[in-house]
Order: structure tokens, then sequence, then C-alpha cells
């Protein structure tokens, strides 16, 4: 697994080969929530030129208000999206990737590349519902990503060349950071980094209710918290230092430190975050067989 940072994105390598100087032409395929905040992501970094995206939605005035917010071209029109584009965002609910991929696969070629943000569905079920040998990558971004901290993980198809794994990868590097995984780490990956920060808004939620508890203002108790899971996280990735050691670092002795982690520990905080991202993994698994 290969990690990578923001710094290596289209705005670094100056956009995709073959795209033009001013980046790939994206079709976003389902402008929903996760849609519009890669959109909103790319547009404010300068990843892509909001000239080359175009977002598709299954109602017009849902098409028209993308259109309206983003400054982008808006349509219900899936195909025609697709035929004039670069990149292929597959950003619809998993389970209705099977009548989207009937509607638009006809239309893709061979030197357009797929990328499917749907939990659950594989790189090889959406192989198999294309009519030729066209390259698709897997990518799983976070909600982050629409303020440049996101986390994204890609693996590739079995038609999906190295070069298009590089592609991919710039195209989410200017919204955080990304890896290259194996897909059978997909669904987990999922239930950790894609399902995580609601998990971590909890966290932030619950610390600045002690903050509030203890005599802090709720406004400033928020930044508080928030800036320290922040920092914290921060301090991992910048340090390469286990979270453990980092920990201890402010656990000094008799300090007040080691009692918050003692209620921690009575409170079965870590047991109940292991078994919350064991829970979302083996769901991210069943999404696409929902009716």
């Amino acid at each position: 697994m290969t990690t990578s940072s923001k710094d290596e994105g289209f705005g670094a390598a100056g956009g995709a080969a073959g795209a033009g100087g001013d980046g790939p032409r994206v079709a976003v395929i389902g402008a929903g929530k996760m849609g519009q905040t890669l959109i909103g992501g790319w547009l404010d970094a300068g990843a892509v030129n909001g000239g080359k995206v175009v977002a598709t939605a299954a109602h017009a005035d849902r098409a028209a208000r993308v259109a309206r917010d983003f400054g982008i071209e808006g349509t219900i029109d899936n195909r025609a999206a697709v035929e004039g584009a670069d990149i292929v965002m597959l950003a619809v609910k998993p389970q209705t990737a099977d009548l989207v991929l009937a509607e638009i696969g006809d239309a893709l070629r061979p030197e357009q590349l797929v990328v499917s943000i749907l939990a659950s569905v594989t790189t090889s079920y959406i192989e198999d519902r294309l009519p030729g040998p066209i390259p698709v990558v897997r990518a799983m971004p976070n909600t982050p990503s629409r303020v440049g901290a996101g986390m994204t993980a890609i693996c590739a198809g079995r038609h999906a060349s190295a070069d298009h794994v590089a592609e991919s990868e710039r195209l989410f590097l200017p919204l955080g950071r990304a890896v290259v995984a194996d897909e059978k780490h997909m669904d987990a990956i999922t239930g950790l980094s894609a399902s995580g920060p609601a998990f971590l808004y909890i966290v932030i939620e619950a610390l600045a209710d002690g903050g509030v508890k203890v005599g802090l203002p709720r406004k400033m108790a928020i930044e508080l918290a928030a800036q320290t899971c922040l920092g914290a996280g921060k301090m991992v990735l910048d340090t390469d230092r286990h979270p453990a050691l980092l920990k201890d670092e402010v656990t000094t002795p008799a300090g007040c430190t080691v009692d918050g982690i003692l209620r921690l520990e009575e409170g079965g905080l870590r047991v109940t975050l292991i078994k919350a991202i064991v829970e979302a993994a083996a769901r991210a698994g069943e999404l696409v067989s929902d009716e």
C-alpha cells in the first residue's frame, strides 16, 4: 500500500496526460452528497476546470441547482455526460449500479477512465456489466475531502494500468491524502475512513460537552475539541510515530491525563470504536445487494 499527499495532485502535475493543461473533462454521474463534496473540493482546490465538469442528477431541479451552486454543467442525461468525458465518476447509490451501468455502458470507450466511489460495488461487478475492456478504478473518499483534508483509498480493476491509477490519484490528491490498496481491503477502508468522520464528530461533540460541563462556553469548547482532534491527527501523520507513543508523551506520572484515560478505559471507548469499525465494514459489503 502506498500513500501520497495533496501536493502531488493535478495542481502540481499540471493536469492529466492528454487532457490539456487545464485538466481532464470529468462527468460526475450522480450529484448527491458525495458527488457534490468532490466537485466542491476540486473547484476550491483549483484541481479541475469548472468548464470541464458536468454533473448528472435524476431530477431536473436537482441538476439545475448543482449547476447553479458550482458553476458547472448539470443534466439529467447520463449518456450525454459520459460521451464527452475523459473521466467518468460513478457516484450513484450502490443499489442503482445495475440500472446506471445498463444506461451508459455502450457509450463508454476504452480511452476513458471510469472511477467508481460506490461502496460495496467491486471493480469486477462493474467490468462484467460493460461491453468491452474499459479501465475501471475503485475509490473510497470521505467527506473531509470538501475542505482539502480528505482520505481516499484507490484500487485498480483488471483493465486499469498503472497510469490509470496515477491519474486517479491526481484526481483525489488535491482533496487531501490518497492510498493505493488491494481491493480486498476496500470494505474495511469504507468502515474506517469513510464512516470514521461520523464517529469522530461524536467524539468531538462529547469532548465539547465535557468542556461545557466544566464551565467553558459552548462555541469555545467545540473549537478547542475540533482543533485538538485535528492537531492529534496531524501529529500522527507528520511524525510517523505510533499513537501510543504520542499518547505517552502527554500522560505524565500522576497527572490529570492518566485519570482521564482511566475513565475512557472504564467506559469501553477503545472497544466501542473497534466494534463500530467492524460493524460499518460488514455493512459496507452488503449495500449492493439491498433492494
